[in-house]
């Protein structure tokens, strides 16, 4: 699979600048706020499973320095774009991105556990969909031979008991993520995204829970990502624009 047109993108106000096909999959809002809420310390290890063109593991390796991260990635073509992004970004000395499959990952994966694990897996059931003739795009919005359960299955094997596993997901299938997380994990809080205060309901929600640990299932707030004038809120915007953690 090859690409076209390369854009240049800028995310986190230009902190990062993102490589990406001007068609096909291109990421938007949905990673830098995967990228927030996760607790990394400087020294961690963070995986991030389904990379793509690189912008969650980007971001987190700007917010936090020294944390390093690896993501892996089914398209040869996305992890090539995501270390060009990389170099650009000058953050070779703390990310990395691996070309492989999660249902038979590198052995480099299971030389170690993470301190967190973090994923914006396809959010489209095959049976769903009508198959899209950009191969790429598809494969990053639809489920392909690895289920949304093997994904999480696979998260929770390379997390550290005490470490956390964050997913981003519809909301409409909150309740197949908790379910898979609940089998090793606990404290588990679901955090909607809100479009607006008023309107549609959410439509994206971040789930994270803490392997080994026990604790309630637990619906928070969440944050609303636009205001009544269409802009995006004060809250989003620390986010998408300061690069502030946000803390589910």
């Amino acid at each position: 699979m090859t690409f076209g047109l390369l854009s240049q993108d800028s995310f986190l106000n230009g902190r990062v600048t993102l490589f990406q096909p001007e068609r096909g999959y291109r990421a938007a809002i949905d990673p830098v706020f995967l990228a927030a809420c996760i607790p990394a310390c400087p020294g961690e290890k963070v995986l991030e499973i389904g990379s793509g063109t690189g912008a969650a593991s980007l971001c987190l390796a700007v917010r936090v320095p020294k944390v390093e991260v690896i993501g892996l990635e089914l398209q040869l073509d996305l992890v090539d774009l995501a270390t060009k992004s990389v170099e650009l970004n000058t953050l070779s000395h703390t990310v990395s991105f691996l070309q492989g499959d999660l249902l038979s990952p590198p052995k480099c994966i299971g030389a170690f556990l993470f301190d967190h694990v973090m994923a914006n897996p396809p959010h489209l059931n095959r049976q769903n969909v009508i198959s899209s003739p950009n191969l790429q795009k598809e494969i990053a919005y639809v489920e392909g031979e690895a289920a949304l359960t093997d994904w999480i299955k696979f998260a929770l094997q390379n997390v550290r008991v005490g470490g956390t596993v964050t997913f981003l997901h519809r909301y409409d299938r909150r309740d197949e993520v908790v379910s898979g997380l609940e089998e090793s994990a606990g404290g588990i809080i679901m955090f909607p995204l809100w479009p607006r205060i008023r309107g549609n309901g959410a439509k994206r929600v971040l789930i994270q829970g803490r392997k080994g640990i026990e604790g309630i299932t637990k619906l928070a707030t969440g944050i609303v990502l636009y205001d009544d004038k269409e802009k995006f809120s004060t809250e989003a915007t620390k986010i998408l624009r300061e690069a502030d953690r946000l803390i589910l």
